[in-house]
């Protein structure tokens, strides 16, 4: 088994991480933040690429853009790659228009992406729907996450058209892909930010990060972020197959909790002020492992799918 990147994949990785550092990155995070903004222009920086077709490109495929939105949110991108990159095609087998939101039926509960959609994909029983947005149709909320959200009217659902029997369970395989890619490179990040930290910070006349007790943290830490890596991408090749998909997104919720817990812990008090930039992606982490119904309903998922046949 090889576990290298192929030379396409390494050249797709490589673009999109040149494109990303030069329009993303914590303090364009931080700015649209503060103003509760979406990133239209690299959404569109994005699109213009390329890299929003990948899952459906005639030599690439939903492993390829699993890497891309893992990318993305390493960067602190504020675009809704997972939902467009990964679940707008695997559930509706097309692009649709972005930005894209993904919901259950409670659209009324604050939305990852809502009040910036112009296409919302709502996972419903055993058929998904797509219903298009108008600007305004959703209420922006304010959110200290690093993620704009926004409310809907529960009536807007009425105007969703199914994307078929079994496009439910479908929907909610690739969502959780998406889920677990965006939390890999998301953790990732936070992970390298504290390293960075703890090589300049010092404490007794070392560097904090040269104690024994803190390295063995940070390792076990880097284990559970590399573990639901390969979860996630193995789930994203198998076409997310319910157990794989349940799977990824279940160790990868349980994982950003750990990280959010040590990366803060170790980084001290500054870790929890605006002035560091690990709440960039560390606060991100808090919405991402409640999202779909966090870590419980995915262990949920697993058992379901691997003895109840269920998705």
């Amino acid at each position: 088994m090889d576990f290298e990147p192929s030379p396409d994949q390494s050249a797709i990785l490589e673009a999109v991480e040149t494109l990303l550092a030069q329009r993303a990155g914590p303090e364009r995070a931080i700015e649209l933040a503060a103003k509760g903004e979406y990133d239209f222009e690299l959404e569109e920086a994005l699109s213009e690429a390329g890299f929003v077709d990948v899952a459906l490109g005639e030599e690439t495929g939903f492993l390829e853009a699993a890497l891309v939105v893992e990318a993305v949110a390493r960067a602190g991108g504020v675009v809704a790659a997972g939902a467009r990159l990964l679940v707008a095609p695997g559930a509706a087998e097309r692009p649709l228009p972005g930005p894209v939101a993904l919901a259950t039926d409670r659209i009324d509960r604050p939305v990852r992406y809502g009040a910036h959609a112009r296409t919302l994909l709502v996972a419903d029983g055993d058929e998904a729907g797509v219903v298009r947005l108008e600007p305004g149709e959703f209420e922006p909320v304010p959110s200290g996450y690093g993620y704009p959200f926004g409310r809907g009217a529960r009536s807007l659902l009425d105007r969703a058209d199914s994307l078929g029997p079994g496009s439910g369970p479908r929907m909610r395989g690739w969502w959780r892909v998406a889920l677990a890619a965006e939390a890999v490179g998301t953790m990732a990040a936070a992970l390298r930010v504290t390293v960075d930290y703890l090589k300049q910070r010092r404490q007794f006349g070392r560097a904090i990060g040269s104690f024994q007790a803190v390295q063995h943290r940070l390792a076990e830490c880097a284990v559970s972020v590399e573990g639901a890596r390969w979860l996630m991408l193995e789930a994203a090749w198998q076409g997310a197959r319910p157990e794989a998909a349940a799977v990824a997104a279940a160790h990868a919720t349980t994982a950003a909790a750990r990280v959010f817990r040590e990366t803060h812990q170790l980084s001290g008090a500054i870790g929890y002020t605006r002035e560091h930039d690990l709440h960039v992606w560390s606060m991100r982490l808090q919405a991402l492992r409640l999202e779909l119904g966090g870590a419980a309903a995915q262990r949920r998922a697993v058992a379901e799918s691997r003895w109840a046949g269920g998705a």
